[in-house]
């Protein structure tokens, strides 16, 4: 395994911006900018050998501005919505940006940690290389109580598995919710319509026009939602007109419940592109997983792919607590009490489909 680290460009602002790129024995390699922790580049190999980008960027800093979309980036103080930007807490109020078409707070505010300059520490090691992301959010930082301190860990392996664990601790009782906004294309370009996903998941979360959770967790027997067994994303994404939650998200843009809470880590997901036969499954000690399918995607500028990105040519899948889990206590918690400590990780395994 191997560590380099390049010049990735400027902040509009002048901040230099360097790349982290981890290259294993087979030659797949991924790479991190420190620049919102945002995952770059995942190179991986087809059913016949050949290296390609699976993901959503571009090859430069530069070309991330204007910000759209969180392309690869960490998310927090908080992925996902809170509905009205509002929130109590211990019988405080609180009020945060609503960033999201003026109506909710969404993946951490106007600032979050998307647009954060991380330290890193990288540390090569024999099977598997890692990347220590480091960052403070001062107490008050975009509405939020308490100085939070983070450290986010990349290592990927020779087995093409990259793992990402999330640790946090606060001084003051406030909420943690963080995640990855990675955009997968396992057929390297092109829509994802094709693409076939599995989730472990018995029920998702009922959403309103604008995606806010209404409080009920549905049972997907009978729905496009109803995942447990690989389906063709297309073929939901045709039920829009069809289907009341679909139309809601515009497409699959839902929290899923992943079943066996108690579980540990444990399967979440797994994703296949039939034509090159890439296959990636998704492990979690995470309650949750936000699967969206692009419904919105589009960049100002050219990506890996040699073209602007368009709606639905690449997906996400966040592991995470349930959107606006503060303001529904019917759902698993995301409050971070002073002095405990965050932890979790989500594990994307890379591999080609039998």
């Amino acid at each position: 395994m191997s560590i380099t680290k390049t010049a990735f460009g400027q902040t509009p602002c002048g901040c230099p911006v360097s790349l982290y790129t981890m290259t294993n024995a087979s030659g797949a390699s991924v790479s991190i900018a420190d620049f919102g922790g945002t995952i770059v580049n995942i190179m991986m190999p087809d059913k016949d050998g050949k290296l390609a980008n699976v993901i959503c960027g571009f090859d430069s800093i530069e070309k991330y501005f204007p910000r759209s979309g969180y392309l690869g980036a960490l998310i927090g103080r908080v992925g996902n919505r809170i509905c009205n930007g509002e929130f109590e807490l211990n019988g405080v109020k609180y009020t945060l940006a609503k960033n999201e078409r003026g109506l909710n707070h969404l993946h951490g505010g106007t600032v979050g940690f998307d647009q954060k300059i991380w330290d890193v520490t990288p540390v090569e090691g024999i099977c598997s290389d890692s990347l220590y992301l480091k960052l403070t959010s001062e107490d008050g930082e975009e509405g939020y109580p308490g100085k939070l301190q983070v450290m986010v860990t990349y290592t990927f392996t020779d087995d093409n598995e990259l793992a990402i664990r999330y640790e946090a601790v606060s001084d003051k009782d406030t909420l943690c919710n963080l995640t990855n906004h990675t955009y997968f294309n396992l057929a390297g370009e092109g829509t994802i319509l094709d693409h076939t996903i599995e989730l472990n998941c018995d029920t998702f979360t009922v959403v309103d026009n604008h995606c806010i959770p209404t409080g009920e967790s549905r049972d997907v027997t009978g729905t496009p939602f109803d995942l447990r067994t690989a389906k063709r994303i297309g073929d939901g994404i045709a039920m829009i007109d069809s289907d009341e939650q679909m139309k809601n998200g515009n497409g699959y843009d839902h929290n899923f419940n992943i079943n066996d809470p108690e579980a540990g880590l444990r399967f979440a997901a797994c994703v296949t592109d039939p034509k090159s036969g890439r296959m990636m499954e998704v492990f979690t000690d995470m309650p949750a997983v936000q699967f969206y399918a692009g419904n919105s995607l589009k960049s100002a500028n050219v990506g890996h792919a040699g073209k602007q990105y368009a709606a639905r040519e690449g997906l996400c899948l966040e592991t995470q607590y349930a959107p606006d889990s503060i303001n529904h206590p019917e759902f698993p918690d995301s409050v971070l009490y002073a002095g405990e400590k965050y932890d979790f990780t989500t594990v994307f395994s890379f591999g080609v489909a039998e």
